[in-house]
């Protein structure tokens, strides 16, 4: 047991070591007293653009809790100073399960649910194979800075496809929604394997894409250290089914049997969901976000949060998240600060883009999503499950035509959007392969478009002026999250009808991130270690 201490604040150009001393006088001791702390939380608060703070929640240790609890009760710091009692709920791991395991378990996928999935079922001894369909993050950062560089689309290995998933070029946010310990499981688990102690607490954690590749390795070694084997250029291209039952899986390197799959194949795997779908496996329609990417200069985003302040170099490139209200409500979407703009691409023959950042934020750009959430009514094709597919890849080969077919964005000022006219030159941006100037409007659906004409405006009065003048929009916007789901039932985790299938991630309509993608994976892990006995 330890005491939490909440809302603690020290002023920017304040150093941390200050900290100490803060958490101390909230007690009434001396520092020295501090048998040990930790904190918990770290967030920026910056309503105040005179007095930007940074508020923190601690964990702190001292001797004769229950006297430093009550006097610190009476004590006068800020008015949202909260000291409480505080115990962390410790990570659960399952028993094992009884029934006999023929065959290693083996996880489609090496993006983070694929390999979350892979160490927590390497460390219980269950010696799984993870199979990737693209290659080792090594060689795919060489692919795609050849790609980058005017070179040739590689549809197994680019930007979505290979070792770490579309997670490895896509900023590396560890933000979600949710709490508990296994999410702070996952977080640990980032940080042990190469990444930063910060992700244990900051209010928005982040590793960047240049980070990632490392981490990504140092997981799959771990998995591997621990019995695990990780197979790359694999391509899972159909399930072996008897008599209801899971056999094996035939691959572009050949057939292997396997009782226990699990799916964590990602959003963009369209030639797997159409094996899955001719096989039978149970998959329904589900909303998707789809819509823009806007770019600002950086110093544009800093001056609006931050005001005048030369303080960039401590507290880092500005963020926001932003929401206009509407028939169709208009969202923020992967907001990279000091970041660029890539093609995220899976297929030939389409363009589709998203944003990533390096740990620094150093690009002089700033650029976010701007979506809305297609409700499956407006999917059109029938009774066609994946026409929310197909409605993406209307856009996106739309797209790829306006490319010139060589990959180059569409790109038009946003002024220029508004105002319905077109573009008469291409402006800075952070695209790595070039522009071509286009009309948005062509490259989004009736809704999102609506959706635009009528928030743009909003989030520009909210920015006082600022927000419409310099930005420009490039799209579209169209992989932010699954058009599909995987049903499973809610306690072994299996897909409804196929004993030993896991749907997992994003892939499988469960996920919307790096670290609830991992989660996903981990308890699904859990699900399979509960029901099988370890390999002998």
């Amino acid at each position: 047991m330890a005491l939490r201490i909440s809302d603690v604040r020290l002023g920017v150009d304040e150093p941390e070591l200050r900290l100490p001393e803060r958490l101390a006088a909230v007690l009434g001791v001396a520092p020295g007293d501090l048998l040990r702390w930790r904190i918990l939380r770290k967030a920026l608060d910056a309503r105040d653009k005179d007095a930007l703070q940074f508020v923190y929640t601690a964990e702190v240790a001292v001797a004769d809790e229950d006297k430093r609890l009550s006097a610190s009760s009476g004590r006068s710091f800020h008015r949202s100073v909260k000291v409480d009692r505080y115990e962390e709920e410790a990570f659960f791991i399952p028993p094992f399960g009884v029934k006999p395991l023929p065959h290693r378990p083996v996880v489609i996928g090496s993006g983070p649910g694929g390999l979350a999935a892979a160490w927590f079922l390497a460390e219980q001894g269950y010696r799984p194979l993870v199979l990737e369909r693209g290659r080792a993050v090594r060689d795919r950062i060489h692919d795609v800075h050849a790609f980058d560089a005017g070179g040739a689309f590689d549809p197994e290995s680019n930007y979505l496809f290979g070792e770490g998933g579309a997670g490895t070029f896509s900023d590396g946010k560890l933000t979600c929604r949710n709490s508990g310990p296994d999410v702070r499981r996952i977080l640990q688990l980032f940080a042990e394997c190469k990444g930063k102690p910060s992700v244990l607490y900051d209010a928005r954690p982040h590793l960047g894409s240049n980070r990632l590749p490392a981490v990504v390795k140092a997981l799959r070694r771990r998995v591997e250290a621990l019995g695990g084997e990780v197979r790359f250029s694999c391509r899972v291209e159909d399930l072996d089914v008897a008599d209801g039952q899971l056999r094996g899986l035939n691959t572009s390197s050949g057939y292997l049997p396997a009782s226990v799959v699990l799916l964590a194949i990602g959003h963009s795997a369209r030639d797997t969901y159409e094996m899955l779908l001719r096989r039978g496996v149970p998959m329904v329609r589900k909303p998707f976000q789809l819509g823009v990417r806007i770019e600002h200069p950086q110093a544009t985003v800093n001056r609006v949060k931050y005001g005048a302040t030369l303080l960039e170099q401590k507290i880092g490139a500005a963020d926001y998240t932003l929401i206009a209200h509407g028939r169709h409500d208009l969202f923020s979407f992967c907001m990279c600060a000091g970041g660029y703009i890539m093609p995220s691409v899976s297929e030939p023959g389409a363009f589709c883009t998203n944003g990533m950042s390096l740990s620094k934020h150093d690009s002089p750009f700033a650029n976010s999503g701007l979506v809305v959430t297609i409700p499956t009514e407006a999917f059109g094709g029938g009774s066609d499950v994946l026409a929310g597919v197909r409605l993406q890849q209307v856009y996106e080969r739309r797209a790829f035509e306006v490319g010139r077919g060589a990959y180059l964005c569409p790109i038009q000022r946003a002024t220029d959007f508004m105002a319905g006219r077109k573009t008469t030159d291409i402006p800075a941006n952070s695209y790595p392969r070039g522009a071509v100037i286009a009309s948005i409007a062509e490259l989004v659906p009736p809704l999102v478009l609506e959706a635009l004409k009528h928030g743009l405006p909003i989030l520009d009065r909210r920015w006082h002026g600022r927000f419409l003048p310099e930005a420009t929009l490039v799209g579209p916007e169209s992989r932010g999250s699954a058009p599909v789901r995987i049903p499973r039932d809610d306690a072994t985790r299996e897909a409804p009808g196929w004993e030993g299938l896991y749907p997992v991630g994003e892939g499988a309509g469960y996920a919307g991130g790096i670290v609830s993608a991992a989660v996903d994976g981990l308890r699904s892990a859990k699900a399979v270690t509960a029901k099988y006995a370890p390999l002998k």
